[in-house]
């Protein structure tokens, strides 16, 4: 291989920043960190473009940064897609194999996933995934690879997650605009889940939310499979947001504060120390106590956590993730989030890191680029398996079953 043959690279593109991240794959497929480009998001809005020539400027300035340290121009990329016009549901089809039982082949697999995603969707969906769940075998169920065992009727049961098309298409029209092609889209969760979930957290029963800035993605795993898949309508930005109307003062500046003295648990408030903080305008800065930045931030955190524990009671499996909660994203570094949640939820609740790329920067190791790192991670694999480029539906489902 080339060395541009070697190179996976995925974009992030945020509400807040757009990162452009390139793996390196060696002779034995492994993956390790090459590069990483940033920009700050613009033309964006909880997840879905605004502007297109802000969003296509954004991407630029982010793959052009990568280009940089790898030495070669970046052709091609994952991109990942979330936000609230993203939908995942649950669907049940099958296939009579013939009149006698005989071996079930790949071709009757792939065809019983098929008969399961054979959903009507409103004009304006897409299908982003069809994630298998287990099988169902002349009677016989909860069957995770049906390949060469014998029977007459093969059913499926698969996780279908679906995206607004125009949305999409905005997202690809402003990649490609920004002189790259788009080998797939990925739910962003989902790549997020591929660096942070570990297997035993897959198969136990938990459930990842990564916090981004216009939004939090959640993911639920139960037997090893994604089972549910939801956003909600708060993210990073909102408790900065809150901060600058709160205290009269910039969104950097509420940003800074945030970093600096933010906590979403009442009960780890400390000391009251005052802080001084720029004003609006012209005005000379002034001084606040931090309990008063706590008093802004906790209801907002408390509202995000009741939107997500909702949710996961409408999926009907609150009581199906006995691995508790796994936290990323760049608004789980909001101090004290973990610990509220597991007063809320009462489950164990950690904030994870990405993993899975050799000889990643201390940088690229932080929640923020869990899903740049995972969407390598899932393009890599998927090389891997197909033996080429990601190639539509095909594609993915050889994806899916080499994760299975």
């Amino acid at each position: 291989m080339t060395k541009k043959e070697r190179h996976v690279v995925a974009l992030d593109i945020g509400s807040t920043k757009t990162c452009a991240l390139v793996g390196e794959m060696d002779e034995d497929s492994r993956v390790k960190f090459a590069a990483l480009g940033a920009a700050e998001s613009k033309g964006w809005r909880k997840g879905q473009i605004v502007n297109l020539d802000l969003a296509v400027s954004s991407i630029r300035r982010a793959i052009e940064e990568a280009e940089t340290v790898v030495g070669v121009p970046v052709e091609s990329a994952v991109i990942g897609v979330a936000g609230g016009h993203v939908r995942g549901v649950n669907s049940r089809g099958g296939i009579t194999i013939g009149t006698r039982p005989r071996d079930i082949q790949r071709e009757d697999v792939r065809r019983s996933i098929e008969a399961a995603r054979a959903v009507t969707l409103p004009e304006d969906r897409e299908v982003l995934h069809v994630l298998p769940q287990e099988f169902f075998l002349d009677g016989q169920d909860n069957i995770r690879d049906a390949i060469g065992m014998v029977g007459q009727r093969l059913e499926a049961n698969v996780h279908i997650v679906t995206a607004s098309g125009t949305a999409t298409q905005n997202i690809v029209t402003a990649v490609n605009r920004a002189g790259v092609r788009v080998d797939d889209t990925v739910l962003e969760p989902f790549a997020s889940a591929e660096a942070c979930l570990t297997q035993d957290e897959r198969e136990l029963g938990a459930c990842l939310l990564d916090v981004g800035g216009g939004t939090s993605e959640l993911i639920v795993y139960t037997g090893g499979v994604v089972r549910h898949t939801a956003a909600v309508p708060i993210g990073g930005d909102h408790f900065t947001n809150d901060l600058a109307v709160g205290l009269r003062t910039p969104i950097p500046e509420a940003e800074k504060i945030k970093r600096e003295h933010g906590q979403a648990c009442r009960e780890l408030l400390g000391e009251d120390v005052p802080i001084e903080i720029q004003s609006v305008g012209d005005r000379p800065p002034r001084t606040i106590f931090s309990r008063m930045v706590g008093e802004i931030l906790i209801p907002r955190a408390q509202e995000l956590l009741s939107l997500v524990r909702e949710e996961l009671r409408r999926s009907g499996l609150e009581k199906q993730i006995p691995a508790g909660w796994v936290f990323t994203g760049g608004g789980s570094h909001l101090r004290g989030l973990a610990e509220l949640a597991e007063r809320v939820f009462h489950l164990p609740v950690r904030i994870a890191s990405p993993r899975g790329l050799a000889e990643m920067s201390e940088q690229v190791s932080q929640p923020e680029y869990s899903t740049a790192v995972g969407l390598v991670l899932y393009a890599a694999r998927t090389r891997r398996v197909a033996g080429t480029r990601p190639t539509g539906f095909l594609g993915k489902l050889k994806s899916m079953f080499a994760g299975a």
